[in-house]
Formats: C-alpha cells, structure tokens, sequence
C-alpha cells in the first residue's frame, strides 16, 4: 500500500508543469562548446586515534572535474570524474572489510578513479526538471538522504529523479534509485549497494513562519536486505523574528523488502538555535528509537558524518538506539569561522549511558583556497572506546 502510494504521488508531481522555456544553446554543438567546465581541489590530512586499534593517518588529494553543457531543447548533461589519491603509502583500512592493513583504524577515503556524476536532463517542460543517470540526491539537511560530501568518495545515485516547482514556493521530488555508489568505492563488495527503491519529499516554503518537509523513502536495498525499511515522516524548520529559530521533525519506520528482522521505530527531533549578532547558540535532542530492543531507526543513505559526533562511532544505529542531547555555538571572529558542539550519547531502550564527544572547527578562506581544521574527541562510558581524529584540510574550486 505505501509504494502505490509513493508512486500515485510521484504521477501527481508531474501534473502543472507549465511548457515555457529558458533560454537555450542553439545546437548540440553549441550546448557543448558553451558549457561550465570546473576543477576541484581537496587536500586534506587526517589522522585517527582509536583505542583498541592501531592509530591511522592518511594524506589524501581529490581532483574532481565536472562539466555541465548548456541546455539545448530543454535537454542538457552533467559529467564529472573524481579521482582520489594517497600522497605516500595507504598503510590504513579503507573500509571495515578491507582485509589490508588488519587492525589499523578505518580511514574510508579509498583511492580510485570513478565516475561521480553522469546523467541527461530535461527541463523542456518548464517547471519540471527529469534527470536520469548518476546523480547528486542531497534532501532536507542530509539526515535520511544525503552525499556523505566530507568523505573523498562521494556517495551518488544511479536513479531517475523528478522536479516539480509547479506550486508557488512549493518543491517536489521523486526518485527511483537502482544503484547506490557507496564512499567505499567500486573496487569493494561493499562499495555499491543495488536498489530497488522510491524516494519522496514534498517542501513548501510559502509562510513567513517557516518551511514544511513531507516524505516517504521506501528503501528495498537488494545487497543487504537488512538495510530495507520504508520511513514516513515531517519536518518543520520554523523561525521567530531573526534571532530564534527551532526545528521539529517527526519520522516512522519499519523493515520492508526481505528485511530479515520485523522492528517499527520512531525518529524525532527538537533544536532551537539564538543568534546574538555573529553568534549562535544551539541547543537539541534527537532520537533514532529502537523497538524494545530488537532494532532501531537506521538512515542508510544519510550523510552520517553530519550527525552524533564527528568521530562516527554511530554510522550504524545501536539495537538500543540512540539519544543525543547537544548544545552547539558557532561564529566568525577575524574572517575565522569557529564551531564547537558537545554531544551526551545514551541509548533509548534500557540505561545505556554511550559516552561524550565534544567538536571543534575552525576554517578561512585565502583567495579561492579554504582552510579547514576540525578535531574531534568521543570518551566512551559504556559504548565502544575512547576515539580522537584530527583533519587539516585545503579546498580550492576553479
């Protein structure tokens, strides 16, 4: 019932597309010719103390190339190539099934050329834009579909996706994923996931009091059936004036597929955030539920470095699940922005107490060149171990 459901929207999304046309190339060649060709640079340094295991470093660079062609006759392409390198000897894990360098910490960031974006678009019909191909799918902030955009590897989807703007102030979204390429690169098992699954997300930002998110992302992942879960939910991201602001957000789920664990696990979300002048202050509590113990809310797709803590000791969500209660405050001092957010990790079923993991950032940019440092420290209580990772990181985009 949900998938017919999912679909019936996805038809309805296609419906009010108006047939006026921006302008375009007046020919293939042109559209070619007169495309945006851009180079990407990242350099970055990481180093990882994990206790239990041998402590990692890697110096990795990325160069990613993309080109996207004007448009001609409403169809258009979008190319890019990334190639991620180790600058010395990989003497780490890149995954947890590398069977390289046992014992050393993971550090996923595999060196590989891959294609990280190929696809054809159509907009021909105005406020409808089709894409089909390797695409970038980024929804919401990340929390249930996202790139994993940190890692070198980016994660992308082999999908045919639709846009519709028909509705004033309104997005909507569909997609039908056959292939996740996953950060652990095409060279690993685990490195693509196939798929057989629907994404839906409707936004409508049309009040002055804040944006609405509606969706519903029915996950059949055909390489690790345990992934498969189908997530109904809403978020609100409201605001008060120009110094408060808050977020609720409340999702359901449960195994679908041959997911071979039957779970219905909840997710929610409250944040408020203060801004003072240049700074903010945040305050939240999530929760990825678990049922009675058995399973627990899991986001798959999700750009899980963004959440729980830096050190991503939470990439999979504990069978007790997990509470985080965290305060956060942000700034700019000097052309400097600044970041540090402490995060009290417990489980939701039983009295688990996880641990603590304080964050730290600061970054500048120099010309087209960003630098970041970022530091992170998880002190375990009754989860996992005392971990830390370091990142220098230099990013340049012309």
């Amino acid at each position: 019932m949900k998938k017919q459901l999912v679909l019936a929207l996805g038809a309805a999304g296609l419906v009010g597309a108006v047939s006026a046309q921006a302008q375009e190339a007046a020919s293939i060649k042109d559209a070619l010719v007169d495309g945006d060709i851009k180079l990407n640079l990242r350099l970055r340094y990481e180093d990882v103390s994990w206790d239990g295991l041998e402590d990692s470093d890697a110096l990795t660079l990325r160069t990613r190339l993309s080109f996207t062609s004007q448009e001609y006759k409403g169809f258009g392409l979008t190319l890019e190539m990334d190639d991620v390198k180790e600058v010395g000897d990989v003497d780490y894990r890149t995954a947890p099934n590398d069977p390289n360098n046992p014992g050393t910490a993971v550090i996923p960031d595999p060196e590989g050329t891959e294609v990280n974006q190929a696809y054809l678009s159509y907009s021909g019909l105005g406020k409808t834009t089709f894409k089909y191909g390797r695409q970038r799918i980024l929804l919401d902030n990340q929390r249930f579909v996202g790139g994993v955009g940190w890692r070198q590897n980016e994660q992308t989807y082999d999908a045919f996706s639709v846009t519709n703007k028909a509705i004033e102030d309104g997005t909507f979204f569909y997609a039908y994923v056959t292939n996740v390429n996953r950060i652990f690169g095409e060279q690993n098992p685990i490195g693509d996931h196939k798929h057989e699954s629907h994404l839906v997300n409707f936004n409508y930002a049309g009040w002055g009091a804040g944006k609405l998110s509606a969706y519903a992302y029915l996950l059949d992942n055909q390489t690790a059936a345990a992934l498969s879960s189908d997530t109904m939910g809403a978020r609100w991201v409201g605001k008060a004036g120009d110094m408060f602001s808050y977020t609720l957000e409340y999702a359901t789920q449960t195994e679908a597929g041959d997911n071979p664990t039957s779970y219905d696990a909840d997710y929610m979300l409250g944040e408020a955030a203060f801004k003072f002048g240049g700074v903010s202050l945040t305050g939240g509590y999530e929760l990825l539920g678990s049922d009675d113990g058995v399973a627990a809310f899991s986001t798959p797709l999700a750009t899980l470095h963004k959440f729980q803590g830096w050190t991503d000791r939470f990439l999979s969500t504990p069978a007790a699940g997990v509470e985080d209660i965290y305060v956060g405050a942000s700034g700019a001092f000097g052309g400097v922005k600044l970041s540090a957010t402490y995060h009290e990790l417990a489980s939701d079923y039983g009295s688990t107490d996880y641990g603590q993991e304080l964050d730290v950032s600061a970054a500048k940019k120099f010309g087209p060149v960003l630098v970041l440092v970022k530091y992170a420290d998880y002190q375990a209580d009754d989860y996992g171990s005392d971990t830390q990772k370091f990142w220098l990181m230099l990013n340049a985009t012309f």
